[in-house]
């Protein structure tokens, strides 16, 4: 069964019926093991390049994404080989078409004036697996996105539709927020709740309190954890006209996280929520 971003689970027999406690359970598995990722922003800019040429769905990059940070908290990448930063990033993004079931050519793939041989690349692949301990049916804020939908359900009494544009738009904001370094330490939950409450606010804001109260009530939810990632939200939304580097993955314009080393050590403004 192909691998589905908003069900994890669902090739493996005997987790078919997991519980959703069973996935908060497990999420912090399919994590980083620290905030801070070195070379981060260099290597997500070279898959932003591969996803803008060969027009990849944006769900197989952001899979990529998180192989490539799951495996380079894990991993030392030592500085002087800009060519093993570009086999990783070729090897992530291999797998994540794999996991997709979406063949790609190697060929195309690689990233320019940097050509790998397959056999190098399966090499990198491997090392990969074995260093994700081959758990690569990762639990991402994609997973939750139906379950916080679903604790809103009796507020919001509206057409499907409705429902619809919310988990789109929170999509959106989730495949954005993957590219700033600063949501990296957040649970896929807590980004997932954040993302839809961000939604809320900007598609019906006449709901966005008991949209926000629904979510925030679930008994898996921190609330100033929570709190403290909607408004890093907030704060990306407001620099999207301005900064191609939170341009929306679902657009064919080319996201380039040029800025997110240096953002990262500037104070932050006071936002409150509202």
């Amino acid at each position: 069964m192909e691998f589905d971003l908003e069900d994890p689970l669902a090739s493996f027999e005997e987790q078919q019926n997991c519980s959703i406690s069973e996935l908060f359970a497990c999420e912090s598995d399919h994590m980083p093991t620290q905030d801070c990722i070195f070379l981060r922003c260099e290597a997500v800019s070279l898959i932003s390049q591969v996803q803008f040429s060969c027009n990849l769905d944006p769900f197989r990059t952001y899979l990529a994404i998180n192989y490539l940070d799951r495996f380079m908290s894990r991993q030392e990448i030592k500085k002087g080989k800009p060519w093993f930063l570009r086999l990783i990033v070729i090897s992530c993004l291999s797998l994540a078409s794999k996991m997709t079931n979406t063949p790609f050519p190697i060929s195309d793939l690689q990233i320019e004036g940097c050509v790998f041989e397959a056999g190098s690349i399966q090499k990198m692949e491997n090392l990969i697996l074995g260093t994700l301990e081959w758990r690569m049916r990762s639990i991402t804020p994609f997973s939750f996105l139906h379950f916080f939908i679903s604790l809103a359900e009796i507020e919001l009494r509206d057409p499907s539709s409705i429902k619809q544009a919310l988990k789109q738009r929170a999509s959106e904001i989730i495949l954005n927020a993957h590219y700033d370094i600063k949501f990296v330490g957040f649970k896929p939950s807590i980004v997932a709740a954040s993302a839809l409450v961000c939604a809320s606010g900007e598609l019906f804001p006449q709901k966005f309190s008991t949209v926000r109260a629904s979510i925030v009530a679930c008994e898996y939810i921190d609330e100033d954890t929570m709190f403290r990632c909607f408004n890093l939200m907030q704060e990306m939304k407001r620099m999207e006209p301005k900064h191609a580097a939170f341009t929306s993955f679902m657009s064919t314009e080319t996201p380039v996280s040029t800025e997110c080393a240096e953002k990262e050590h500037q104070k932050k403004e006071n936002l409150i929520f509202l």
